[in-house]
């Protein structure tokens, strides 16, 4: 691969200078190693990419690095002859900026092996667009039905819908055939989580839970990125051999629960970890997302663009709880 010099990174620092995050000019030859070197064209921001670019979470297992778990752009050299110059790529999670350099950065260099080639159908803004949060919705539904939900067990709740992960889950899940209630404490926002595809909005301020063992089945399934206190009280509230699906932790990482939902009526607790899925997984759920399962609104999710510079501003915002909708980053051109 030929070394290219003098471009643009976000690069996060921990040293005796203390923990920072900035835009540093560095060449190629000092990227982490990869198969595959791709000019980035876009990124996106998750929570994740708000904690490892402020130091408020341990995201990062070695420094420095680049930050930006999502990336998009066009190979420019290659070492695997599964990839070409020229040829769209994205990848997401799969260790970048964790183990290795992000997409905070006009180049990037992947691993063969996580890297997947852009499907027919998808635009690389778009594929970043969906990014981690539209690949963990999607993630969860492919597991749901294969734990045998469908759409007559009943509706299925999305908990934080207001959020990036939860509009996309909205989108997708209501364009795969279910329907969609969708439950955030953000009231101002029904109107528009209606218009992408749910069918009823529940303030989780005035979602009132018994607290019993077992009450009235109310959702056949449901996407939970709250846990803590909401999935304890969604439990129970699952119809006979529903999945609930958790992928987040906004409410806490600890529930109090019983097993009666379990063994009662054969509710599934299944967990949503999208960083490491095995790579015919991430093809075919690429596939899915640019085909039947591809959102009808993403022009609508992605509330905001912004350049590397501005990132920083973006991530005080998202810990602070006031973003909404998906953010992309224009890292280059494309």
């Amino acid at each position: 691969m030929s070394p290219t010099n003098a471009f643009r990174a976000m690069r996060i620092q921990n040293d005796p200078a203390g923990y920072r995050s900035s835009i540093e000019t560095m060449g190629t030859d000092a990227l982490t190693p990869g198969q595959v070197l791709v000019q980035a064209a876009w990124s996106s921001v998750n929570y994740k990419d708000a904690l490892a670019g402020t130091g408020k979470g341990k995201i990062l297992r070695q420094y420095p690095l680049n930050g930006g778990i999502d990336v998009a752009g066009h190979v420019v050299a290659s070492t695997d002859p599964a990839f070409r110059e020229g040829d769209a790529v994205l990848c997401t999670g799969s260790g970048l900026s964790e183990t290795r350099d992000g997409g905070y950065a006009e180049y990037a260099r992947l691993d063969a092996s996580w890297t997947i080639p852009l499907p027919p159908g998808l635009t690389l803004r778009e594929s970043m667009i969906l990014g981690t949060a539209g690949f963990t919705a999607a993630l969860a539904l492919l597991r749901m039905q294969d734990n045998r939900q469908t759409p007559a067990i009943g509706p299925i709740a999305v908990t934080g819908a207001s959020g990036g992960v939860g509009q996309l889950a909205i989108d997708i899940f209501s364009r795969a055939g279910y329907e969609v209630h969708a439950i955030s404490g953000k009231a101002d926002h029904f109107d528009f989580l209606r218009s992408l595809g749910a069918s009823q909005c529940i303030d989780r301020h005035q979602l009132a839970f018994s607290g019993k063992p077992m009450d009235s089945a109310r959702f056949g399934g449901a996407l939970d990125n709250v846990g803590g206190p909401m999935l304890a009280g969604l439990l129970p509230l699952i119809a006979p051999y529903g999945n609930v699906a958790i992928c987040g932790n906004a409410g806490g990482i600890a529930f109090d629960s019983t097993v009666m939902p379990f063994i009662i009526r054969g509710v599934s607790l299944l967990g949503i970890a999208s960083a490491g899925t095995a790579r015919d997984l991430r093809e075919s759920i690429w596939q899915r997302l640019a085909d039947d399962w591809k959102p009808r609104h993403l022009d609508r999710i992605a509330t905001d663009e912004v350049t590397l510079e501005q990132l920083p501003a973006v991530f005080e915002r998202m810990l602070a709880g006031q973003s909404f909708g998906r953010t992309v980053v224009r890292v280059g051109g494309g």
